[in-house]
């Protein structure tokens, strides 16, 4: 699981904030993973319709945690601010798919570089278009998917303020929190700063 060698599609798993909060104080209580897994399943801490997608996406924010594995970045997710937390999880996600870090560095990182502060649709079909002609994965995906994908991208936007809804093409300022870029730093990835304004 590296961010810089595969591709995952993010269709079904959002950004999950709430759900990231709730595994975070888990973790942070001691729990290992099938404590938490079990905790969350019997409890419904998400209050999903089914044990399925419950387990599945426990698993999935786990695997984001585990993925950068920073004691720090889990007590900001379970403990801080919710922009704080937020900015952190946007991070994990960054952290734990290529697409999301490479969109959020690329497009976004290159709109607070060069001061352009519109997005507009263009500027994601041309993401999409050039990843497809870069990867075998991306190319084999259905339009479908790149739809999908897309949507789940400009929510993680809206989720974390860089745009005011899902129809505003005006990119926001961002300041990044302390701590969240200390831990970025820490954890040796201050190339991600671009992502969050940081230059």
């Amino acid at each position: 699981m590296n961010i810089h060698t595969s591709y995952r599609t993010i269709t079904r798993e959002q950004f999950l904030f709430h759900e990231m909060r709730i595994v975070a104080k888990l973790l942070i209580a001691g729990k290992n993973d099938k404590q938490i897994i079990d905790e969350v399943v019997s409890k419904n801490l998400f209050q999903y319709p089914t044990e399925k997608s419950l387990n599945n996406i426990t698993k999935v924010c786990l695997a984001r945690f585990h993925e950068t594995n920073s004691n720090e970045l889990i007590n900001i997710v379970a403990n801080a601010s919710a922009d704080a937390a937020k900015q952190a999880c946007l991070f994990l996600m960054m952290n734990y798919y290529r697409l999301v870090w490479d969109f959020m560095t690329t497009v976004i990182g290159e709109k607070f570089r060069t001061k352009d502060t519109t997005l507009t649709k263009v500027d994601f079909n041309s993401f999409f278009t050039r990843l497809q002609e870069q990867n075998e994965t991306v190319a084999s995906w259905s339009d479908t998917t790149i739809i999908k994908c897309k949507q789940v991208l400009k929510k993680i936007l809206v989720e974390n303020g860089y745009l005011d809804n899902v129809r505003s093409q005006i990119l926001n300022p961002i300041l990044i929190d302390f701590d969240v870029k200390e831990v970025i730093e820490n954890i040796n990835h201050k190339d991600a700063l671009i992502a969050f304004c940081c230059l």
